[in-house]
């Protein structure tokens, strides 16, 4: 029986969304199944916490929460205070996320433990020079590096490539249980993005190229599953372009309610933009889940999305501004629909979490 001790801290945990979210919660969730005994350091996201108190009770890992505090500068020191008061009783810390980063390389100065940082992306493209730096020195300080895509590792220095390993991104088989949608999705075909609904995430690229699909697939629909943040934003460039009633926002939905929308669905679609700060994806975890009942995905290039599709096989890569290919990519989907939709199971297969824990384990043997 391992008993090494992990504490895992990052940015983000769910109840609420976020890809770094979803990702340390499974990892959190494997380790403890394979006997490690993991602590979840974490910053509460809502007001009052009691979503994350309920989901937090759920768990046979412990988790601790940072409250929302204000002004926002106290919550730094309470993270420090909490990362300080736990590191000395665990084996084992791993970072994921930015700020996470930081935090635990500057942690290592004082405490000679085993240090892994887990990197999605943003983290490691700032365009701000000074935090650029920041990233990389503070990297230096652990003891190993795993990225989540390919990538997101060419994003680094050369000194620090030559240590990193890349570990793609996995999914929770578990959540995907089927479920019936009451209304059924309407549009032939279907298109679906799910994420927070901003330009980063690329729905406004779908948004204009949709005239472009119409003139092909006039009865295209498009769905977009995720918080409401451009919404608005998004809905008045629908109606400029005289596509609104071809798209429809249906707001934040939990893993349970998002199961229909992806069995019901045609394509996934995620045409992921890089904003100014540097943010960029990292991967795409929900092109996964949709390949997991067979849908094939358009992603795309020059982001971590490039690992998450196999191009011609469980769908295409194509640059996000690039309708005619858009146009394309679909007409080739439905045309060999069997190919792509068989291929893309099989893909989801090999990133299901019971496997890619197996990676996770032989890095921590330090």
């Amino acid at each position: 029986m391992n008993n090494n001790k992990i504490l895992l801290v990052t940015t983000e945990f769910p109840p609420q969304p976020g890809g770094i979210g979803n990702h340390a919660y499974n990892l959190a969730n494997q380790l403890q199944f394979q006997n490690y005994l993991v602590t979840v350091l974490t910053d509460n996201r809502s007001n009052k916490g009691i979503e994350e108190f309920e989901f937090d009770l759920k768990n046979t890992f412990l988790i601790k929460r940072i409250k929302i505090r204000s002004p926002r500068f106290l919550m730094y020191f309470k993270r420090l205070r909490l990362l300080f008061s736990e590191i000395n009783s665990n084996d084992i810390i791993i970072a994921s996320g930015k700020f996470s980063l930081w935090m635990v390389a500057f942690a290592s100065l004082f405490y000679k433990k085993k240090y892994l940082a887990v990197i999605h992306g943003s983290e490691v493209n700032f365009q701000q020079k000074t935090l650029h730096y920041l990233v990389e020195k503070s990297l230096q300080q652990f003891d190993k590096i795993i990225a989540v895509s390919n990538f997101t590792k060419s994003l680094l220095s050369e000194k620090l490539k030559k240590r990193t390993q890349v570990i793609p991104n996995g999914f929770g088989q578990d959540i995907l249980i089927k479920k019936a949608l009451s209304n059924p999705l309407k549009g032939n075909p279907k298109l679906l993005t799910v994420g927070n609904v901003t330009t980063r995430k690329g729905q406004l690229n779908v948004i204009k190229m949709l005239p472009k699909v119409l003139k092909t697939f006039p009865d295209v629909h498009y769905h977009c599953i995720g918080l409401p943040s451009q919404k608005e934003e998004f809905l008045e460039k629908a109606k400029q372009l005289g596509v609104e009633n071809q798209l429809t926002f249906h707001g934040r939905v939990s893993d349970g309610e998002l199961v229909p929308f992806l069995q019901n669905s045609d394509i996934f679609v995620m045409l992921s933009d890089t904003n100014k700060e540097g943010d960029i994806e990292g991967f795409g975890i929900a092109i996964l889940e949709a390949n997991y009942f067979g849908k094939p995905a358009i992603g795309s290039l020059n982001c971590g999305i490039e690992d998450a599709i196999v191009n011609g096989k469980t769908g295409y890569l194509i640059h996000n501004r690039d309708s005619e290919a858009m146009v394309k990519a679909i007409v080739e989907i439905l045309d060999n629909y069997s190919h792509f939709s068989e291929h893309s199971k099989q893909w989801a297969a090999q990133h299901q979490w019971e496997k890619i824990i197996e990676k996770y384990l032989k890095t921590l043997e330090f």
